[in-house]
């Protein structure tokens, strides 16, 4: 009896492998909108592609994946009669494997994406694409990265690691843009409870954020220069610190005059403090890829820990993803993903940047399309499809960033570290530091374009 009911509740998820997100919803969960879980639910397959990247690099892998009788090529294990290795375990780990994994999973979006153009609303055939078949889509999503291991060595490596540098490039500029939008969502917020009552409990907790992220800022400049600079050295990285704290002031400057004021009355310090402490992290992110270790010490060393400093190996797990830089750049990746997954807010910049068309429809979070009624009026589900008129969200864009996300796990894990062709090893060059300083340049020009866009636009609303 026990095996029939089992089988019934089987039975009754099959309908799920080709239904919207929705049904994938347990009693226990709360209700939502369509295009929300949808967006959570593709995020999932990202942190899913993450997790086994992260396992790939772990130390030892290697060892143990020969100590498989008859799997690996050379393997040290029990071999057993009539079975050879044929396997090159070197790629199944470090950071040959990282990058087959985020290979299956850009492919995948980037497929996604593709699909997805011009997709208005979910009557579209391609939106139950894009919201259903989740079972189908995962065996696709593991096929392509399982494929990926069957690439030849060739120049896969080096030319996928540009590919995933300009990639991550991009998707760091959209970091900050998710990163403006909160910090306008978060001066709004308490603007608008600093009006409403307890004003100068709000005004105290505004005055002491924006104070907080500049003194985080500043000790972060005198940590630079004192651990990143030497007196008769690092040219480079005392230019860089130079620049960007100038960059950093001006901006702030910039976003309190009057004339700002009077375009933009919510322009402030929240947002230029909030913008500072993200530039100061990319300059610091730049200057850990330095190829000098003299002007690039590691965190061990700087708290006196003795390290060697010595970059990554060939491909047995010697990538660490696990420190400092690679920590801050994965938990930045978890937020922004999360973030604008669940973001759906009218006034939200990523809605605004991630628009199909002029004639796509925002629709609020949480409102109820058409008649009020949860999809295909089940209870059980508690879901609302909020795209019958049109969609809250480009479902293309969406893919493309997810497509740049991948490439910038497959940056962060790997240290941003070049592969050598010659001697297989991962090395430190310029190219890392000069992506990561320009895109902080390139961060702080957008910033400042919120700024002065609204004077010299004037024919254009920017409320």
């Amino acid at each position: 009896m026990g095996g029939v009911l089992g089988l019934c509740s089987v039975a009754s998820w099959i309908p799920c492998l080709c239904g919207s997100a929705p049904c994938l919803l347990c009693r226990c969960c709360p209700s939502g909108n369509n295009s929300t879980i949808t967006r959570l639910m593709y995020a999932f397959f990202l942190l899913l592609g993450v997790s086994v990247a992260c396992v790939m690099l772990l130390p030892g892998m290697e060892q143990e994946l020969k100590k498989i009788p008859g799997f690996c090529d050379g393997g040290t294990g029990t071999s057993l009669p009539g079975i050879h290795g044929h396997v090159n375990c070197n790629v199944l780990v470090g950071y040959k494997a990282v990058y087959r994994v985020c290979f299956g999973m850009a492919m995948f979006f980037l497929l996604f994406s593709l699909l997805m153009i011009k997709v208005k609303s979910s009557s579209d055939p391609r939106a139950s694409v894009h919201n259903g078949f989740w079972f189908f889509k995962f065996v696709a999503a593991v096929a392509i990265s399982v494929g990926a291991f069957f690439i030849p060595e060739g120049p896969f490596t080096t030319v996928w690691f540009y590919v995933g540098m300009a990639g991550a490039f991009c998707f760091i500029l959209i970091q900050l843009v998710l990163l403006i939008d909160f910090a306008h969502s978060w001066n709004e917020s308490w603007v608008e409870k600093m009006e409403e009552g307890n004003s100068r409990c709000w005004y105290a907790a505004l005055l002491s954020a924006t104070a907080l992220n500049y003194l985080l800022s500043s000790v972060a400049i005198v940590l630079f220069f004192v651990y990143y600079t030497r007196p008769g050295g690092c040219s480079e990285n005392k230019a860089f610190i130079s620049v960007n704290m100038l960059l950093c002031i001006g901006a702030s400057v910039l976003s309190i005059l009057p004339k700002i004021q009077e375009s933009q009355p919510r322009s402030g310090l929240l947002q230029s403090s909030v913008i500072t402490v993200y530039t100061m992290y990319l300059t610091w992110s730049a200057m850990t890829n330095e190829p000098d270790r003299r002007c690039n010490p590691s965190l061990l060393s700087i708290i006196g820990y003795n390290s060697t400093g010595s970059p990554p190996g060939p491909g047995q797990g010697a990538v660490q993803w696990w420190d400092t830089q690679g920590i801050v750049g994965l938990v930045l990746f978890l937020l922004c993903v999360l973030y604008s997954s669940i973001r759906t807010s009218t006034n939200s910049q990523v809605n605004k940047l991630t628009l199909t068309s002029d004639e796509s429809t925002l629709i609020e979070d949480g409102a109820a399309r058409s008649d009020g009624s949860p999809e295909d009026g089940e209870e059980a589900r508690r879901a609302v499809d909020n795209e019958r008129d049109g969609v809250t969200y480009s479902y293309s864009f969406f893919h493309f960033m997810l497509f740049l996300a991948s490439l910038y796990i497959m940056m962060t894990l790997t240290s941003w570290y070049s592969p050598d062709s010659s001697s297989e090893a991962l090395t430190s060059k310029w190219p890392s530091v000069w992506v990561k300083i320009s895109s902080s340049w390139m961060g702080l020009a957008l910033y400042v374009w919120t700024l002065v866009a609204p004077l010299l636009l004037t024919n254009r609303d920017f409320d």
